[in-house]
């Protein structure tokens, strides 16, 4: 392994050469000179570090490590808009279920990851109404007086509170779950025929009817997956399109002989590009940091390094890997439709290609892990002076464009000083208490504009409501980060080029520049001076004394 540094010590290219004395000499080469990036390298190049390895499996996997570390600007660096959720189910004494992103070594157990992104929210919905065990944020290591709102509307057992369930049942749910998401839906149907006879001889008659929806849902479950599994292996397709220094390339997921989803990949700073180059460096990035590897990876180009790379990923999954370039047939014909979506979504980044309202509203669906492609966002900001003259204002987008009808103001009647947090709970309460007294639909997703507070503070208002399943965010003005309900713990960070942050960056301003304006309207209206009535003239005879004129 080698390492290139600048005149202050950073990395700015990773390396790896069977003999090193003769790679760095290739960077000296007049014809390697002449390409701009070799050139500017060497250029900036100021020092040099090898650290040696014992074998080929090491380096690939070193420089993969030392890549991820130091993000040198040489290394051609993995920049994904999407990555796919997992589902945690935590190591507490009550265990949870959770949708994440991130995977961490805190004795959890994570499944995944589940393509298309929604997919593993609808599981975790399910698990919610059949198994009842919650993704809650409740302190589960002390016993509270009364149980949250998701016990009263059956989506958990009520581990919180004394007597609603017992440790046994509250494991026995948290077995199914673990089953479940193992896809052991065999074994997962006998538990549930064995607990529905057992409730069935107890005379708990509505428990073991219950319990038998749940058993034929699993059932069909399982038969489908079955269907499935014989359809074919499951297959990553990699493609790309270039003209350097912009590159994009598309991955495409097939599972079960089926095209369930893709992940896009955009560079804009590729001065030299190599085919060969790219395909290995993307592919040792994605996979070497995925848990998840698939059975084949077919590829656009062979690499120097693919035999090392399929033993390692072989490894990793327990079974056999290929890498291969199709050259006809089928699976030739499957590469060139990823090729043509590459060049689609280097048309659509870098053309600036207005995408349409369904596609947005999808690719919003699939960024912030909704259930549902909003095709309406209601949007809230604060604005005031010191805590003087609080008001707020709702913006609406609907179906690709702003919604000026359905924008609203709203004047803070009921919070004293700069309390942000508690004015937006007071605005979200009145706009939603509304809309139920009214039964009228709610938007499809509902985004405040600000951090974790003024999310925390719009969630608290719509739970004393009792709405738990609307789809809730935030952005911070500062990182642009996005910050879904539920996921708090890890924000949505996405690249500056994403139409999606571009959507929620546009209806963010204005809401600000709409609450902003009514603020400005309404200071000026309370400083103006107050005008006294008009009343009418009256005539008043004025009477002039004489004069006398002296001559």
């Amino acid at each position: 392994m080698y390492l290139y540094k600048d005149a202050h010590g950073t990395v700015i290219y990773v390396g790896k050469a069977k003999n090193l004395r003769n790679r760095v000499r290739s960077y000296f080469n007049e014809d390697r000179l002449g390409d701009v990036k070799t050139g500017t390298l060497i250029g900036e190049a100021r020092d040099i570090e090898f650290i040696r390895v014992d074998n080929e499996k090491e380096a690939l996997a070193l420089e993969n490590n030392l890549i991820k570390q130091w993000k040198p600007r040489y290394n051609i660096l993995l920049r994904d808009d999407k990555t796919y959720p997992y589902i945690k189910l935590t190591a507490e004494k009550y265990p949870r279920v959770y949708v994440t992103r991130r995977l961490r070594k805190d004795g959890a157990t994570y499944f995944g990851p589940y393509f298309p992104g929604n997919l593993a929210h609808r599981l975790v919905h399910f698990i919610h109404r059949h198994f009842l065990v919650p993704s809650c944020n409740v302190d589960l290591t002390r016993r509270h007086t009364h149980p949250c709102l998701e016990y009263h509307i059956h989506r958990c057992l009520g581990p919180c509170a004394e007597g609603l369930t017992s440790d046994g049942r509250y494991q026995e749910a948290v077995r199914s779950v673990r089953l479940f998401l193992e896809g052991r839906h065999k074994d997962l149907a006998k538990e549930l025929r064995d607990r529905m006879e057992a409730a069935s001889a107890a005379l708990r008659y509505e428990e073991a009817a219950s319990v038998h929806e749940l058993l034929r849902t699993v059932e069909e479950m399982g038969e489908k997956q079955k269907m499935a599994a014989a359809e074919g292996s499951d297959t990553d397709i990699l493609a790309f399109y270039a003209e350097p220094p912009l590159v994009a390339a598309n991955l495409f997921h097939l599972r079960h002989g089926h095209i369930v989803d893709r992940r896009e990949f955009f560079w804009e700073d590729q001065m030299e590009f190599a085919p060969e180059e790219f395909v290995a460096s993307l592919l040792k990035q994605v996979y070497l940091n995925d848990p998840y590897v698939p059975s084949f990876i077919h590829v656009p180009a062979e690499f120097e390094e693919r035999e090392v790379l399929e033993e390692m990923l072989s490894e990793k999954r327990g079974r056999k890997v290929e890498i291969y370039t199709p050259q006809r047939g089928p699976k030739k014909h499957l590469l060139d439709l990823v090729e043509s979506n590459a060049k689609h979504s280097f048309e659509q980044r870098f053309r600036v290609t207005k995408p349409s309202s369904q596609a947005i509203q999808e690719a919003l669906r699939d960024s912030l892990g909704l259930e549902h492609a909003p095709r309406r966002i209601e949007c809230f900001d604060i604005s005031h002076i010191q805590g003087t003259d609080k008001v707020a204002s709702m913006v609406v987008w609907e179906d690709g464009k702003m919604k000026k009808s359905d924008y609203r103001k709203f004047i803070i009647k009921t919070v004293e000083g700069n309390d942000d947090f508690a004015s937006m709970r007071e605005v979200i309460t009145r706009r939603y208490s509304r809309l139920q007294s009214e039964n009228k639909e709610r938007p499809g997703l509902v985004l405040v504009d600000g951090g974790l507070g003024q999310l925390h503070a719009a969630a608290a208002a719509l739970e004393e409501l009792g709405i738990t399943d609307q789809p809730l965010a935030s952005i911070a003005k500062r990182e642009e980060w996005i910050y879904v309900y539920g996921q708090e713990q890890e924000p949505i960070v996405l690249d500056r080029f994403s139409p999606v942050l571009h959507l929620v960056q546009m209806v963010r301003d204005e809401a600000h520049r709409f609450a902003v304006t009514f603020h400005r309207a309404r200071r000026s209206a309370s400083r103006l001076p107050k005008k006294k009535p008009k009343r009418a003239a009256r005539k008043v005879k004025e009477e002039t004394p004489a004069l006398t004129v002296l001559r």
